[in-house]
């Protein structure tokens, strides 16, 4: 599903709050990015029931009920979950996995709000919610005449609203921490193997087995983050664990308590610290040199500094800071202009890809 714009999460409830009263809201989004959690937030806020229909599971007559003859004449009575008396929002999730004859089922639900006689309370909401066909999941093309009963909007991942809302939740500190250093880990593309992946979802799920298991025991951590995690963020996140309780961390690198780890035993550490530099500078500093702040420029000037220091030993870990990373992420160009001048081998190999 193609969209000009794709939302986060505070964003999308900014929308549904403001458009969902009135027309139906189907939106897209991979696994465990948080859709159901979004829609469940905005029935609260409105004071509605939240019901859900996974559309995986449903058959025609979960909807139009099954036949029944009263007064001599064949009537359909759908079932109580969705022929309430009060206005309640209706969730249609994985919409987009229902066989044709249950999409079929849904036409007038989600233009008219009427299943045959029956029709939603007035005040109610009706909203779908499905993936994508390149996240490996089970979907189905969507009908154009279902397609165009709704309005469509595609939902990305927010590490700023994650973490937001994670404060609050009781999310494991481990986690936290690791975000904050490593924003760009909190998603991950669904693999084509039967693999983990990283999704808010799955961040929580690491969160809560690690309260489960009420110990930071390296071994321990290792097993549930490859159990939520990619294999390259479960490194990661190992990799973590390891710096927190040595003496090597991003903000004392930066004041020059330490320095770079130079041990081959240290190397996963080293990459960590230089993908955590990298996330920083990123998340940081303008895109346009016209916005830097003297605090900005004196970050820029200290990252240059390791920069260099860190090429002296691994100039290939260093050149990973100066590259594009997987999700499209980049340095500011005038960063880069000034890297080129400084530090010309940093960014060879990247300019001739």
């Amino acid at each position: 599903m193609n969209s000009l714009n794709a939302l986060v999460p505070s964003q999308l409830s900014d929308l549904l709050l403001a458009v969902a009263p009135t027309r139906p809201v189907f939106i897209w989004g991979p696994p465990g990015i948080g859709k159901s959690a979004l829609v469940e937030q905005f029935a609260l806020e409105v004071g509605l029931e939240c019901v859900s229909l996974l559309g995986s599971q449903l058959a025609p007559e979960d909807l139009i009920g099954v036949p029944q003859i009263s007064g001599g004449k064949t009537r359909f009575h759908p079932p109580a979950q969705i022929a309430r008396d009060v206005p309640y929002c209706l969730f249609l999730d994985e919409l987009n996995a229902c066989t044709p004859d249950v999409q079929k089922a849904f036409y007038s639900l989600i233009h008219e709000r009427r299943i045959g006689e029956y029709r939603l309370p007035e005040g109610s909401v009706v909203i779908g919610a499905g993936n994508r066909a390149e996240d490996s999941a089970i979907v189905r093309p969507m009908s154009s005449a279902l397609l165009n009963r709704m309005l469509h909007v595609q939902l990305k991942a927010s590490a700023r609203d994650w973490l937001a809302w994670a404060y609050g939740a009781g999310i494991h500190p481990l986690v936290l921490e690791y975000l904050q250093q490593r924003p760009d880990h909190l998603w991950s593309a669904p693999p084509k193997t039967e693999e983990p992946f990283s999704s808010p979802r799955a961040w929580h799920m690491l969160s809560d087995a690690l309260h489960a298991l009420g110990t930071q025991d390296a071994f321990w951590v290792e097993v549930a983050a490859g159990g939520c995690l990619s294999s390259r963020h479960a490194v990661s996140f190992r990799t973590h664990l390891k710096q927190t309780r040595g003496r090597y961390r991003l903000e004392a690198l930066l004041a020059g308590e330490v320095s770079w780890p130079r041990e081959p035993q240290d190397r996963d550490l080293l990459y960590f610290l230089a993908q955590s530099l990298r996330a920083r500078l990123v998340k940081e500093l303008p895109p346009e040199k016209a916005g830097l702040s003297g605090e900005n420029r004196a970050f820029a000037n200290r990252a240059k500094t390791l920069l260099k220091e860190l090429a002296a030993i691994s100039l290939e870990v260093a050149q990973t800071i100066a590259a594009e990373s997987e999700d499209g992420s980049h340095l500011p160009e005038w960063l880069m202009v000034e890297l080129v001048r400084d530090l010309p081998r940093l960014v060879e190999r990247d300019r001739a890809r």
